[in-house]
């Protein structure tokens, strides 16, 4: 069951306060009324009796006695009409003055509590790269000073964190790059000379050399991309159709060895950002899509653009990702298939990149299925 919001609770409380008290002085009204209209007829009543001494001081109206019986009668009829009208129209009021009291306090509440909701907000957008972006006003509500103080300095400590993790992932790339490459240099030359007297299981302990070589050198450069992605310009007029086109060219082999279809649909549409970083986003998905694809699938790259955003979607026909892991395929080294990928050759951090592209150009990626099977991967600019 959700819970109630507290504008609503505050709402709700002052709006029975308010008909507690109009329902009391409603009461409180009515019963005076009533007693000065009974006082007013019983003074009628008294009228008809043998006692009409009267004090010099008293106003009267004097009325025959032939048509007296029916004044009285009359009067008494009209005395409890104007009760019963006076009843309906009390409760009446009180209701209307209760509800515009509810209503009032709604709009009340709501302006008071905006600073709040707005520090809900900014909550909620809290991530990794908008850290700096996500600060709010110390001072706009007294209650909510220290809170927003203690908020504030949370964040600076989670940045200072993110950004010594960053430096560090950049300085061990770069050290790891140089041995890398070192070994490298070695395995192209061996592979550049004959060796007749080696047997099958060195030759084998050298292909694997090779393969992982190969790999941490992927995952190297990729690391690399990532720590540098906040110093690249991004001003670039960039086709989409063009630079699709580009991507599902220098992917076309890959797709031919599992027999997949690669089809474009992005029309003239056009997105300020990084071309090679736009080109690495777009590379990685449908590289992504191709790998974990049936035999003889498809793969559709499609771009639209309306007044206020531009969406790109890549999507496959392969198995598609389990419901409770889709938030997790962004998480640097996560995989769905831990074999599966390393048996494709994937290192982890595609996704990963992919993310970080986004967010650098201020947009958002989604994760979900597929209608007629697989994955549907959607980015929106």
């Amino acid at each position: 069951m959700r819970k109630m919001s507290l504008q609503w609770r505050l709402t709700i409380i002052t709006t029975l306060f308010i008909a507690i008290i109009c329902g009391c002085l409603t009461l409180f009204l009515y019963k005076n009324g009533v007693y000065y209209i009974d006082s007013l007829q019983d003074a009628v009543e008294a009228q008809g009796g043998e006692d009409n001494g009267r004090g010099a001081d008293e106003l009267y109206i004097r009325i025959p006695d032939d048509t007296w019986n029916d004044f009285a009668n009359d009067f008494s009829i009209q005395v409890y009409n104007n009760k019963e009208d006076y009843r309906k129209r009390s409760l009446v009021f009180s209701g209307l003055l209760a509800i515009l009291g509810g209503v009032v306090t709604y709009f009340i509440s709501g302006r008071a509590l905006r600073p709040l909701r707005e520090f809900s907000d900014k909550i909620e957008e809290v991530q990794a790269q908008n850290l700096a972006d996500s600060r709010i006003e110390e001072h706009a509500v007294r209650e909510l000073n220290q809170l927003s103080v203690s908020y504030n300095k949370m964040l600076e400590r989670l940045s200072e964190a993110f950004a010594v993790q960053r430096q560090f992932t950049a300085n061990a790339a770069h050290e790891l790059r140089t041995p890398l490459s070192v070994v490298q240099v070695q395995l192209d030359l061996y592979h550049s000379m004959e060796h007749p007297d080696n047997d099958a299981c060195t030759e084998k302990t050298i292909e694997m050399v090779t393969e992982q070589n190969e790999r941490l050198a992927r995952m190297v450069k990729t690391l690399l991309d990532m720590s540098e992605l906040q110093t690249v310009e991004r001003n670039d007029t960039i086709a989409l159709d063009a630079l699709v086109e580009e991507v599902l060219a220098d992917l076309s082999p890959l797709a031919q060895s599992k027999q997949i279809e690669l089809i474009g649909k992005c029309g003239d549409v056009t997105m300020q950002g990084s071309d090679i970083l736009i080109y690495r986003l777009v590379y990685n998905l449908v590289e992504n899509a191709i790998k974990y694809n049936h035999m003889g699938g498809r793969v559709t790259v499609t771009a639209q653009q309306d007044n206020r955003h531009l969406t790109l979607t890549v999507q496959d026909t392969g198995n598609g990702i389990p419901e409770e892991l889709k938030p997790r395929v962004f998480d640097p080294f996560f995989r769905v298939d831990k074999s599966r990928s390393r048996a494709l050759g994937g290192v982890g951090l595609g996704l990963a990149l992919v993310r970080e592209i986004v967010s650098v150009h201020e947009g958002n990626i989604t994760v979900k299925d597929n209608p007629a099977g697989g994955t549907i991967f959607e980015v929106i600019f």
